[in-house]
């Protein structure tokens, strides 16, 4: 990054103080809808944060060959799922896009290659959660998506280039679930907190002992872990955004744990607050 980058940041966004980072487990589309523990774990998150100046999301249901980001003027609401309920179509989320942060991110990110978006909008696993901690969507949005073409560790690395944007108010998200094995789901308990089949509770242990020991690299070569976190991590789209939030995490900052509850059996909420 040069100093022409740093003033294109600085006329948009004005110096703050270093927002924090999250990592939000988003769960079902329908806590977009309901009142659970988990939505008022979301509200709260941002009660305790500056409001920022900007949010820049990295979404699991952006999952993409190459790198886009989202650099419409008013990205659309996508319901991206099916089988729920009219009310959870009905919902849109009109908050404003940033077609300048959209071009510093993508200067940021150089020399890799990202391409500006203006065709995709915001998907459920940006809109859902982020619709409770700012209901008013007065705070402009953009997506950032998931090459899954790249390893864990490029992921990692590619996020430690945002780092600058923390310190201009802009409120990084990372929205997945570090348990998410859709096709084990014990539908008896799919709405039980707390239940888990034996290894998605390991998988739990494991990568909050992890987290909070600040072993990244456990993290990031999850792969090579054991059959826990292959049970717990079947496709990595829903566990990349992690990679990406814990990228930009600097090693004096604090890092604690939210909505850290087993569902379904096979699904995890736990969420993660870096600073």
């Amino acid at each position: 990054m040069n100093l022409n980058d740093l003033q294109n940041i600085s006329d948009h966004f004005g110096n703050t103080q270093r927002m924090p980072v999250l990592f939000l487990g988003h769960g079902s589309p329908m806590n977009a809808i309901e009142e659970n523990q988990f939505v008022q774990g979301f509200r709260k998150a941002a009660q305790e944060i500056p409001k920022p100046n900007a949010i820049l999301c990295i979404s699991a249901h952006w999952y993409t060959q190459g790198t886009y980001v989202t650099a419409m003027d008013m990205p659309r609401t996508i319901h991206d799922f099916g089988g729920f309920p009219k009310a959870l179509f009905d919902v849109q989320y009109p908050a404003p896009g940033s077609p300048e942060l959209a071009k510093e991110t993508v200067e940021l990110l150089a020399p890799a290659l990202v391409e500006e978006d203006h065709n995709w909008g915001l998907d459920h696993g940006a809109w859902s959660v982020i619709k409770h901690m700012y209901p008013d969507a007065d705070i402009p949005v953009i997506q950032l998506s998931i090459d899954y073409t790249k390893p864990p560790q490029y992921h990692f690395d590619l996020a430690q280039k945002l780092n600058k944007l923390r310190e201009k108010g802009i409120l990084i998200i990372g929205s997945g679930n570090i348990v998410h094995n859709l096709r084990l789901i014990d539908w008896k308990n799919i709405d039980t907190v707390g239940a888990g089949w034996d290894w998605a509770i390991e998988a739990r242990e494991k990568t909050n002992n992890w987290l909070l020991d600040g072993n990244f690299q456990n993290i990031i070569d999850y792969q090579k872990q054991g059959t826990f976190l292959q049970y717990a991590v079947p496709t990595p789209d829903h566990y990349l955004p992690l990679i990406y939030s814990l990228g930009l995490k600097d090693k004096a900052e604090n890092l604690s744990l939210f909505n850290d509850e087993l569902i379904g059996g096979s699904l995890s909420m736990t969420s993660v607050r870096i600073g």
